[in-house]
């Protein structure tokens, strides 16, 4: 498994290494007076850095073969090299473009089908995002001649560009229409975004141009609506954009898809158009994102109030990573995922969390900002946060721990360091649990006054007088007990297992048999039942087992025990 996590964080930053080293061919081409021979240069370059691709994905492929166990991480990896051969084919398509040797190469087939079945291709990114996506096609089906690589890259160009400017929860819509003449196929792509500010609009098909991905925290090159534009142009076609800000966006691309529309050197007579095909070449997540074979982690526990499972919210904006990390840790721990700082927050809101993973450069809300938020809300400042970040500065890292994150690990790192980092802080929460359940609450309290700040102390103190005062209510449970608290759920979680290292029902629980024994010292003429009910146990059966869950011995031997002693 170590080795295919290698390869995977190996071909995930083949992606950046390729498309910077691209870019600065590319840029530096453009000045050389002789563009057409620089052009050459550049795309023997781009070809040269495909032949590497190949050998990787020719070794993926061997791999499933010899070891076909790991059937996930070969989809990682293979995932991750079909990103970058897509962006090197865009930038080597760009460079065509420049160069003036882009060529059209159009076959015959059911047009409607392709484009329906391209455009769903994409359908992950969008449920990724929890986009409402709709593909409509009328008519349903409809013969004609297109070029299926250059028309991929188009779909995938606008389709991408819109759910990077559609905030989550938003809608994308295809329609794909034609003329009354059946001559042209026309494909509308809107969405209810964020739009494009007026004075962006004339920029925005310019190459290289930023535009506002960094706004929006999302990964942009430059060169994608560029070379739509130059796709559209080589058939002959148009494309135009509509956007209004803060309303959305539409494209709208008008392509000839009759025979005599092409020259005899762009038609391929000897090809149909197979509807099925793009499905290989638009990046698809279904297989990483859909949850791992269940038969190959082990189950873990399933009653709620078991404090040894600990939940930890994983978050990061990487969906492969992200994905990778749970797949991993969720043989131990309940895992939960976001993709960002604000819906981490919410994450923790409304779940018992025990610890954060977060990555520190994200979109919306990074990893520092979010510890912060913790760290400075009462209700969750003893949650243990661990960032991940590339970032290798020694000022970056310190940064990280003045803000309050309990350890730092820089990218790439190995699982096996995040899991140490992760069970050390867990051993010291179960340290914690032990000690606690131990001493009596005379002494705990006493501990936690002379270690823990004040405001821990009161906490604890008035947890324990509203146990108290429900002493012998068998119903008086985690909601009951966090109204009385005037808190809610997560957090009176949060501060229990950081001062007592167990969750809420467990505290009961263990408060509750802690008051057994004080009334059993007392009254050595109660029975076993009498206090049991006393205690807030219906069932005596079931208040002997938790007794010896948390004595190590039934409550008849410990009331024998100190009849003998007294």
């Amino acid at each position: 498994m170590n080795l295919t996590t290698f390869i995977i964080l190996v071909s995930t930053a083949l992606l950046i290494v390729f498309y910077l080293i691209g870019r600065t061919l590319y840029i530096r081409s453009v000045r050389i007076r002789n563009q057409l021979q620089m052009g050459y240069v550049f795309t023997n370059i781009t070809h040269e850095l495909l032949t590497p691709l190949t050998i990787v994905a020719a070794s993926v492929e061997q791999l499933r073969t010899t070891a076909p166990d790991h059937k996930r991480d070969y989809d990682l990896m293979e995932l991750n090299i079909s990103r970058v051969v897509r962006l090197l084919q865009q930038i080597l398509e760009t460079s065509k473009s420049q160069a003036g040797e882009l060529k059209l190469k159009v076959s015959n087939g059911d047009v409607m089908e392709y484009v329906r079945e391209t455009a769903l291709c994409i359908e992950p990114l969008m449920a990724k995002k929890g986009l409402d996506f709709t593909v409509r096609c009328k008519p349903e089906s409809m013969m004609g001649w297109i070029d299926t690589d250059k028309l991929d890259k188009i779909i995938f160009n606008l389709l991408s560009n819109a759910v990077k400017y559609t905030e989550r929860n938003g809608k994308v819509i295809v329609d794909v229409t034609t003329n009354s003449r059946y001559e042209k196929v026309i494909i509308r792509v809107s969405d209810n975004g964020t739009g494009i500010p007026h004075e962006k609009m004339k920029h925005l098909f310019t190459r290289f141009y930023d535009g506002e991905y960094r706004k929006h925290g999302t990964f942009g090159t430059g060169i994608g609506l560029a070379l739509t534009r130059d796709l559209v142009y080589l058939h002959r076609g148009t494309i135009q954009c509509q956007s209004f800000e803060g309303q959305g966006t539409t494209f709208l691309v008008e392509i000839p898809i009759k025979k005599n529309a092409f020259s005899s050197s762009q038609i391929d007579e000897s090809h149909q158009i197979n509807p099925e095909h793009p499905r290989n070449n638009i990046f698809d997540l279904e297989s990483i994102v859909r949850p791992a074979d269940s038969s190959n982690i082990p189950p873990l526990p399933v009653a709620e109030d078991d404090e040894d499972v600990y939940t930890i919210l994983v978050v990061e904006d990487n969906v492969e990573l992200l994905m990778l990390m749970k797949q991993l840790l969720q043989q131990r721990y309940h895992v939960l995922t976001a993709s960002n700082g604000i819906e981490a927050l919410q994450v923790v809101g409304a779940h018992d969390i025990d610890l954060v993973v977060s990555d520190v450069m994200m979109p919306e809300m990074g990893g520092n900002e979010l510890t912060t938020q913790l760290k400075q809300n009462p209700d969750y400042s003893h949650l243990p946060v661990i960032l991940l970040t590339a970032r290798t500065q020694e000022e970056d890292r310190k940064e990280s721990l003045l803000i309050g994150a309990d350890d730092y690990i820089t990218k790439p790192f190995r699982m096996g360091d995040l899991q140490l980092r992760i069970n050390n802080i867990i051993e010291n929460r179960r340290r914690i649990q032990h000690l606690f359940r131990q001493q009596t609450t005379e002494q705990n309290i006493e501990r936690i006054r002379e270690s823990a700040p004040a405001v821990d102390n009161e906490f604890l103190e008035r947890a324990i007088k509203c146990l108290n005062e429900h002493l012998s209510d068998s119903d008086y449970d985690r909601d009951a007990f966090a109204r009385d608290m005037g808190a809610s759920a997560s957090t009176l979680y949060n501060k229990l297992r950081a001062m007592t290292g167990m969750n809420v029902t467990s505290f009961i629980r263990n408060h509750r048999i802690k008051e057994a024994c004080r009334l059993a010292q007392q009254r050595l003429d109660l029975r076993v039942s009498d206090i049991a009910y006393q205690v807030g146990f219906k069932d005596p059966k079931y208040f002997a087992t938790i007794f010896k869950k948390e004595m190590g011995m039934q409550p008849s031997e410990y009331f024998d025990e100190l009849r003998r002693t007294s």
